[in-house]
């Protein structure tokens, strides 16, 4: 022994308070139940990212959680315990083979011929839910991820699900038939009574106990609203998380559902009435046109907004050039039309659906930068315009549509109105 391997012998023996010894950190064990739900959220994983369910592919990594859904499909107590996590009703569809088995099969010998008659014959489960799989990888989860887990983890079978299934049937018609629409999701749209999507699974929130509570902070009190909900799920699960982290939930990976056109037409109508003396003058629907030197909308012909105001426009339009409504510049006063029984707000909605698909889409800076789209500005043809108001004003706008590419409104299919 040379004199470096004494010195080191002498140092590992002579080490009475244990210094030297150190034991490997024990990683917390986690249940059988965990293993399942992290085996089964890759296969929602691989089905947000592809569209389309696992198949029995040459890929080995897809071939894995193909077997593993068919197992698990064949497994009435794993389905049971999955449920709330089935945010895409995959336990109960067909996989990519056709395969719609959700039963034992009976036990017949096979002969190994292939991979898939190894994984197919795993009775004993020893290929699926073990704590570290053959094709997993550890990483660390985002604050994304760990908010998208939440988001699932809180939900439970829906018992009177039954009362909303119709409804989730309808709105889901209503959005393949364009007559709702999905927009972009802010804070103010997350309402009691209202439709959302989250990762491409439609919910309902149906209520909300809502608590405020004053926060300051260095640039002054804010005031935060937080409370539990009650979340409704296409696929029969609920849940009563928070209203903040349901919003956070669909502002990262969500949108919002309109209301049904065809609805908001029939119940702004159902406002209208014969002009009697008892009724109140409530505004006037207005025609402007800008007076922009900016050739971005100096340019356009055909450019008109189309508002509705309950005081004399004249008044409201003196210092346009200030205003991003107004684009920033002066306008024009083109045409008005004094209206009763006017609801302001759903008279916006009723013509913006109506010339939806002519609005300007722009971009305004104010007097301090901050940008602005305003949405009451149409390409349109002023006479186009003026007999939409008329037939806003008589009642007959629901039997009719707008064709932006002949520039003229035509009576919508099956309707008994003259086109």
């Amino acid at each position: 022994m040379d004199k470096k391997d004494k010195v080191l012998n002498d140092i590992f023996n002579n080490d009475p308070l244990g210094l030297l010894n150190v034991t490997p950190k024990q990683q917390a064990a986690r249940s059988a139940d965990d293993r399942l739900v992290a085996a089964f959220e890759e296969i929602n994983n691989f089905f947000e990212k592809n569209h389309r369910l696992p198949k029995a592919s040459v890929d080995v990594a897809e071939f894995t959680l193909y077997t593993r859904l068919k197992a698990l499909k064949a497994d009435p107590e794993k389905i049971e315990l999955l449920i709330p996590f089935d945010k895409y009703n995959l336990l109960h569809l067909p996989d990519a083979a056709g395969d719609s088995e959700n039963t034992y099969q009976q036990k017949k010998e096979k002969t190994i011929q292939s991979i898939e008659d190894i994984f197919q014959n795993d009775e004993l489960n020893l290929l699926d839910d073990s704590e570290t799989g053959l094709f997993d990888f550890k990483h660390t989860p985002t604050d994304l991820q760990r908010a998208e887990a939440d988001f699932v983890a809180r939900r439970k079978p829906c018992k009177d699900f039954d009362k909303y299934r119709d409804t989730f049937q309808q709105v889901q018609s209503e959005l393949a038939k364009g007559t709702r629409k999905l927009l972009p999701f802010k804070q103010e749209f997350l309402k009691p009574g209202e439709f959302y999507v989250h990762n491409g699974v439609l919910l309902f929130l149906e209520d909300v106990d809502l608590e405020e509570e004053k926060q300051d902070f260095k640039s002054g009190p804010r005031i935060r609203k937080d409370g539990r909900t009650r979340t409704i799920f296409e696929n029969g699960t609920e849940s009563n998380m928070l209203y903040q982290s349901l919003y956070k939930a669909i502002l990262a990976n969500g949108k919002a559902v309109t209301h049904s056109t065809a609805k908001e037409n029939e119940h702004f109508i159902e406002d209208f009435s014969p002009i009697t003396e008892n009724d109140e003058e409530a505004g006037y629907i207005y025609v402007l046109q800008s007076l922009s030197p900016d050739p971005q909308i100096s340019s356009i012909k055909d450019l008109y907004k189309i508002g509705f105001s309950t005081s004399d426009i004249q008044q409201r339009i003196k210092n346009a050039e200030k205003e991003p409504t107004y684009l920033m510049a002066p306008v024009k006063y083109i045409a008005g039309w004094k209206c009763f029984n006017m609801n302001p707000q759903k008279f916006e909605q009723l013509i913006h659906n109506f010339f939806g698909n002519s609005c300007l889409e722009l971009d305004v800076f104010d007097t301090k930068g901050r940008r602005h789209t305003p949405r009451e500005w149409f390409i349109v043809p002023y006479l186009v315009i003026e007999q939409a108001v008329n037939l806003i004003i008589t009642g007959s706008i629901i039997h009719y549509k707008y064709n932006p590419e002949t520039q003229s409104i035509t009576g919508r299919a099956n309707s008994n109105s003259p086109t």
